[in-house]
């Protein structure tokens, strides 16, 4: 029987080793360079699998420049535990781990942590409702409004929608709801409010993400608009320090206008754009509170792939 070479028991010890502590991005190299695939391969072995990845993106990921953080991409990490004949969830978990080379965050804030976990909860209450992640509806507009309680937490969050149809036969449209850390989802009450019913609610516990069918009762042909209103009644987590809306495509114009109640205004606020849960935020700009209305607000005219929002710092 061939013995394993020095070189290779030391490339074995190295990868072991990096797979327990990370990073991710030292843990994906090292099981490449173990396996001694280029990267082309690598991206040949994903499109096998039905995932399609860049090798720039794969080189990125490998370099630190960049963290998997779409659910595309994420079943992508799933699929190169596979390719590269790891232990199933050992790359997804180091992704679960803080960055400590990423720029520090407010620690309430949602953790990239808890946005991959959030995306992989997301794409599973999909599966258990049975709804594709392409659901045939494009955004050409969507109005969120957050209102902010009087115990300073996240009390109701209501959404319009305006949406184009790129296929037949589409009649619903699953909403997500992502709480502030601490929220517990069976507690949350979804309320269609305009052009729309109630499904089907799903929801998982540990990352206070909802899912929430809304039926239009019509069956849309390609190119027809619809427009529908909906709210999720939360008020189950602590305080509340922001709010961020993710995009994984670009659409229509987006606004996000965020309302305090009289009693708890916060002493300033800013918006802030970031090109993935993991990335540094950039586009700081203050906003201006009027005290007269109790919000702020932000308009975008389209909206790019990544994340947008607003956080507010209390007294």
């Amino acid at each position: 029987m061939p013995h394993a070479t020095p070189h290779a028991d030391l490339v074995t010890a190295e990868l072991d080793s990096v797979l327990r502590g990370g990073p991710f991005h030292v843990a994906l190299r090292a099981a490449i360079a173990a396996r001694g695939l280029p990267l082309q391969r690598v991206q040949h072995h994903l499109s096998r699998h039905g995932v399609k990845v860049g090798v720039t993106s794969l080189s990125y990921w490998q370099q630190g420049a960049r963290r998997p953080q779409r659910p595309e991409s994420l079943r992508a990490v799933r699929a190169l535990e596979e390719i590269l004949r790891l232990p199933e969830e050992s790359l997804i978990r180091l992704l679960a781990e803080p960055d400590e080379h990423a720029p520090a965050r407010h620690s309430a804030g949602r953790s990239h942590r808890s946005l991959v976990e959030a995306s992989g909860v997301r794409e599973r209450l999909l599966a258990q409702l049975g709804v594709p992640r392409d659901g045939g509806l494009r955004t050409l507009g969507h109005h969120e409004r957050i209102r902010i309680g009087a115990g300073r937490e996240l009390a109701e969050r209501e959404s319009h929608h305006i949406v184009r149809a790129y296929r037949d036969g589409v009649d619903r449209y699953v909403a997500v709801h992502h709480g502030d850390p601490g929220a517990t989802p069976e507690r949350m009450t979804v309320h269609a409010l305009e052009n729309c019913r109630t499904g089907r609610v799903r929801w998982h516990h540990d990352t206070g993400v909802l899912a929430a069918e809304l039926l239009f009762d019509t069956r849309l042909r390609t190119g027809d608009t619809f427009l529908f209103r909906y709210a999720v009644e939360d008020g189950t987590a602590g305080v509340s320090r922001e709010y961020v809306r993710g995009a994984e495509s670009p659409g229509g114009q987006y606004a996000l206008q965020v309302c305090f109640d009289s009693g708890v205004l916060p002493v300033r606020c800013h918006r802030f754009t970031q090109h993935s849960a993991a990335a540094p935020r950039g586009g700081h700009q203050e906003l201006a509170l009027s005290e007269r209305h109790r919000s702020v607000h932000l308009v975008e005219p389209r909206v790019r792939s990544g994340h947008v929002g607003i956080a507010w710092d209390w007294d």
